[in-house]
């Protein structure tokens, strides 16, 4: 099937069907022409691909676990070294969440902190990183 069918079939816009490409995640067959020819299993390819991905996943990090990858889920067996790289990638993922937490937690005390100096009469923050609203 050429991409565009790939595409319809899978929901997944064709620019990522080539990014997936370029990465190595997904093959496909070049015809005299210069399109691509996808075979039946990219369907199966591209939707474990998408779960990996929602899983936080990089590229890289779904291009080492793809071999390991079964049905459309996908459910992963029979790489040693998986386990390692999940773990490994949870890790890096609870310590972000661990930075984050203490960020919240201290911008928090700054802001009461603030309140508690009479921060009320300067113009409110407008909540997106910018420069405080003026009052109206």
């Amino acid at each position: 099937m050429r991409i565009g069918e790939l595409s319809r079939r899978t929901g997944v816009h064709t620019h990522q069907l080539r990014y997936y490409e370029a990465q190595g995640l997904l093959e496909a067959e070049r015809r005299a022409n210069g399109y691509r020819e996808y075979g039946e299993n990219a369907v199966l390819r591209v939707k474990q691909i998408r779960h990996l991905l929602g899983a936080g996943l990089s590229s890289e990090d779904i291009a080492y676990l793809l071999p390991c990858a079964f049905g459309e889920a996908p459910e992963l067996a029979g790489c040693p070294e998986l386990l390692a790289a999940m773990r490994s990638r949870l890790q890096r993922l609870n310590d972000q969440m661990d930075r984050l937490a203490q960020s919240r937690d201290a911008l928090a005390d700054y802001i009461a902190a603030a309140e508690r100096m009479g921060g009320e009469s300067y113009p409110p923050y407008d909540g997106a990183g910018r420069e405080p609203v003026p009052a109206a």
